[in-house]
Parts: C-alpha cells; structure tokens; sequence
C-alpha cells in the first residue's frame, strides 16, 4: 500500500486508534471496564423539605413582615459547622487512637461526610496543648447536606434529648449566628451507643447571611426549631382573711 493510500485509510480514524483502522478502542480496554460495571439505582434524589419551605413561604413573610424587598438581603442560612473538641483525651502529644477513631467515625454518619482533624496552632501549658498537636474534629456542611442535616437535627434528634425543654434563646450573636451543643451523639439515631466506646458531645454552629439575632431566631421558628417557652408565672390569688367573729354577749 502506498502512502497516499494509507492517508486516505486514517483519515477518519479517531486519536490513539492504531494506523489503518476507524474507530479503534482507547488503550487499556477502559470501554469493557465501564461496561462490565453494575450501575446501581439508589433512586430520585429528595430535594430538602427545609429549603423548599424557606423559598415558598418564609420568604413571603419575611416580605411582609420586616418589609424586606429584595430577594438577595433576605436571611440565608449559609452553613453548619460541627466541632469536637479531643484535647481533653490527650495523652502526651498524642490522641489514643480509638478516641479519635470514635469521633471521626460518629462525625461522618451523622453527616455524610468526611470530618477534618484540626491542629494547635499554639502551645497553652495551663492545658497541656503543644503547637502542632490534633485537638480538634471539624465538619463543614453547605447546600442539600445542610438542609437535611438541620431538618434531622430539628425533628429526630433534640426529641430525644433527655428531660428537653427547648433549646436556648439567648445563644445568637450580633450576626445573627446561632450557637448550640449536645452532651452525647447518641441523640442522633444513626449512632448506636452500644457500638460506641465513649460518650462524648459537639459544638454546632448556624452561620446566616444578611442576618441579625432577630431574623435569624423569626427563620429558625418557621423551620420548626424547638426554642425554650418563657414559663407563665403562676398568678397567686391573694384570698382576704375572714373576719374574726364578734364576742358573745355577756348574760
């Protein structure tokens, strides 16, 4: 075959295909691979109920309400953050593994993603913290897994908070941030106590945008979130003495 000839075979042909053939397969087989691979149906993804009842309805009334016009100076809650502080559990300038383990571990199934260990970036010798040392495990969560986060926290786990009274009113900030803590992961009912080595408790953070402590508690309240009740006073009815009754009369 001339040369000519084997131009006039390749043209055509698509890149990485071997000279004188079309439409060859890429190197490595990649193609049986993917074909060979189970496609698993997990179903159509749920939107966030909390999401959709922010756009459909407290926006309406955070219109009417506070006279807010415009869409993009409306309270928006931007992210959750989750702390777990392990300084507490160290033990030289190490953490014991299966603490560490534990937490890390409780962090990703209540959240559905993977936790950031967090180092000192300064020595304290009052708590035996040295520079460089992990004492902390963060998660940061934004968009769907926020929402479905916070609506589990509102309607699964502070129900079973032991002796709940609702949560307290007094942790916003000038911002508009919301600050609250649990005492145990067990609250969460993906967490198995009976599974889990030790007890311990985490640090939640609702940072809003374009928010202040006002708005952010009036959003909070439409979502459903449990606040404390102030307690009625039990008004005390303040019953008039009887009369002392009148001497008998002497005979």
């Amino acid at each position: 075959m001339s040369k000519d000839q084997n131009k006039e075979a390749n043209k055509g042909a698509p890149k990485g295909a071997p000279k004188g053939e079309k439409g060859g397969a890429p190197k490595g087989g990649s193609s049986k691979k993917h074909a060979e691979a189970e496609v698993v149906d997990t179903g159509p993804a749920v939107p966030p109920r909390l999401r959709d009842l922010y756009r459909d309805k407290i926006r309406a009334e955070l219109k009417s309400k506070f006279e807010i016009g415009n869409v993009n100076a409306m309270p928006k809650l931007e992210k959750i953050v989750l702390n777990v502080n392990m300084g507490r559990h160290i033990e030289g300038t190490k953490i014991p593994p299966h603490i560490k383990g534990t937490i890390i571990e409780t962090l990703t199934k209540i959240t559905g993603q993977k936790p950031i260990v967090i180092k000192a970036k300064k020595s304290v010798s009052n708590f035996k913290v040295r520079e460089g040392v992990e004492t902390a495990v963060m998660v940061t969560l934004r968009r769907e897994r926020m929402w479905h986060f916070l609506d589990r926290l509102i309607n699964l786990a502070t129900p079973r908070i032991k002796d709940f009274r609702g949560v307290p009113t007094n942790a916003f900030d000038k911002q508009g941030n919301y600050s609250m803590g649990l005492t145990e992961q067990g609250v969460f009912p993906e967490i198995n106590m009976a599974d889990a080595q030790f007890t311990h408790g985490m640090h939640l953070n609702l940072v809003f945008k374009n928010s202040d402590a006002k708005l952010s508690r009036f959003v909070l309240e439409q979502m459903g979130m449990p606040f404390t009740k102030p307690e009625e006073k039990a008004v005390r009815k303040t019953v008039a003495p009887a009369p002392a009754p009148a001497p008998a009369a002497a005979n």
